[in-house]
């Protein structure tokens, strides 16, 4: 009929946009610092092993399990824990995620003994893969869409901020309280957390679930979660243990055998289906490059200051804040940029950004830092570090929260937590294979050499994520809502 407008209606299992009273930018929060605490878990505890080793009277590396199960235990998980909630939907998991890493916090403070302790952190490490999963998804359901990657970059900034600020903190903590305290200061943050989501109509503005029937668990399914969690928690180990020796890259052809089952496999073909999505692999692609290539950078950069300058472990530290705080200022910016309105007419001024565009200003950004960082000489004083480290500090906060929404926004929406654990994993293992490339680059050019060439190796890894992210898929390039 002509002259009439027909009302818009969303596509069935999509949700529509919310009315804007009803952005809830309290969940945002809470999904911000849950995520600072899950990341911040990940590695307050690192600084503490020694101590805990003297505390509990076994060796240094029996305490490395505390570590080790932890991060084992959630890199395992993201993948199955992604599916589970694309089923049974976002709050009533983060509940009890929430709960569960708090108890299991308490578990670790409270142990006698190192099994106890080992066996409380492989729970806590459960826990915390439904939270690294379902945080991105609860800040995206809590906002309408048109603030999707201001909302994700909340997430996405202050999570990378916790990792980086855990040693600071820890040490803190070590010296004034002991080292059982290092698991109890997560304590608050998880109560008030549970307390503001378990509040009445506390419900996330779109919780979208999969029409599907619930699975039922069956034998055949928790194989295939058995074969996943063997393939990448071997993986992992390898890439750990690879940064004390090359040789421990071996043990990845481990991981090969039920990694590749487990693909061909009821579990992995769907999860491989929705990798399909044109411009998803790519973005996955690019997560994990920036990642190693931070990993590897933070991790030479730190270890050639102390050992090779001669510097304290306290200037050492304030210089590597340049990163984190650079950041943190960029990470709302960018969020900012990717979701500023698109129906501006040309007489009103440009259109925006667009989330593509910022996430690949923020990798190049990136790049740019750690290629500086190879226009170093001689001269490594903390000032000229410092300056260059922010550089890539403020790339990375750019690019973090709009490529989540890049990603999110691509994903089926009966797939959104699927698609975020891969991302998730994606980025633990480039954190994990950083370090591993860099000392394999460090040992084989030899110590003259070797803090160049595994910059240059950084570097390489940041560079290859700025195509990644560039080139659109097969489709136009249009705003993944």
């Amino acid at each position: 009929m002509s002259g009439s407008v027909k009302p818009h209606r969303p596509e069935p299992g999509r949700a529509g946009p919310a009315p804007v009273g009803e952005d809830r930018w309290l969940h945002v929060a809470v999904a911000g610092v849950l995520s600072f605490v899950a990341m911040l878990d990940m590695s307050i505890v690192n600084v503490a092993l020694a101590d805990i080793a003297d505390g509990l009277h076994v060796s240094a590396a029996t305490a490395q399990w505390a570590a080790l199960g932890c991060q084992l235990s959630v890199v395992a998980l993201l993948l199955p824990a992604g599916r589970l909630l694309d089923r049974y939907g976002t709050r009533g998991a983060v509940l009890a995620a929430t709960a569960g890493f708090g108890l299991c916090g308490a578990l670790s403070a409270a142990a006698p003994w190192a099994a106890w302790l080992i066996a409380a952190r492989i729970a806590q490490g459960a826990f915390g893969a439904v939270l690294f999963v379902s945080m991105p998804v609860l800040a995206m359901r809590s906002v309408r869409p048109e603030l999707r990657a201001r909302a994700m970059s909340v997430p996405a900034t202050l999570g990378p901020l916790g990792a980086m600020l855990g040693p600071a903190v820890g040490g803190l903590l070590l010296d004034h309280l002991g080292w059982r305290s290092v698991f109890l200061v997560k304590l608050p943050f998880c109560a008030l957390a549970f307390a503001v989501l378990a509040m009445p109509g506390a419900r996330p503005v779109r919780e979208v679930r999969a029409r599907a029937a619930r699975p039922r668990v069956s034998r055949r399914s928790l194989g295939d979660t058995a074969l996943l969690a063997v393939g990448v928690a071997t993986l992992l180990l390898a890439l750990t243990l690879a940064a004390d020796g090359p040789r421990w890259l071996l043990l990845a052809a481990a991981a090969l055998p039920p990694l590749w089952k487990w693909l061909r496999g009821a579990g992995g073909r769907p999860l491989v289906g929705v990798l399909r999505v044109p411009g998803l692999l790519r973005a996955h692609g690019a997560v994990l490059a920036l990642a190693a290539g931070f990993a590897a950078m933070h991790y030479v950069v730190a270890l050639h200051l102390q050992r090779d300058d001669g510097l304290s472990a306290t200037t050492t530290g304030l210089t590597m804040l340049a990163f984190p705080l650079g950041m943190a200022l960029a990470g709302p910016l960018g969020g900012r940029l990717a979701d500023a309105s698109p129906y501006r007419s040309r007489a009103s001024g440009p259109a925006r950004c667009g989330p593509r565009t910022v996430a690949v200003t923020g990798a190049a950004l990136t790049a740019t830092g750690l290629l500086l960082l190879l226009s170093l000489g001689a001269d490594w004083s903390p000032a000229a570090v410092a300056w260059r480290l922010a550089v890539a500090g403020i790339g990375m906060g750019l690019n973090g929260g709009p490529t989540q929404a890049l990603v999110m926004g691509a994903a089926p929406p009966d797939r959104i937590a699927a698609v975020g654990s891969t991302v998730q994993l994606a980025r633990s293992l480039g954190f994990a294979l950083g370090p591993a490339l860099a000392t394999a680059a460090w040992g084989i050019t030899g110590p003259a050499a070797g803090a160049r060439a595994a910059l240059a190796l950084a570097a390489t890894a940041a560079c290859l994520a700025v195509p990644l992210l560039a080139l659109p898929g097969r489709r136009p390039d249009t705003d993944p809502r």
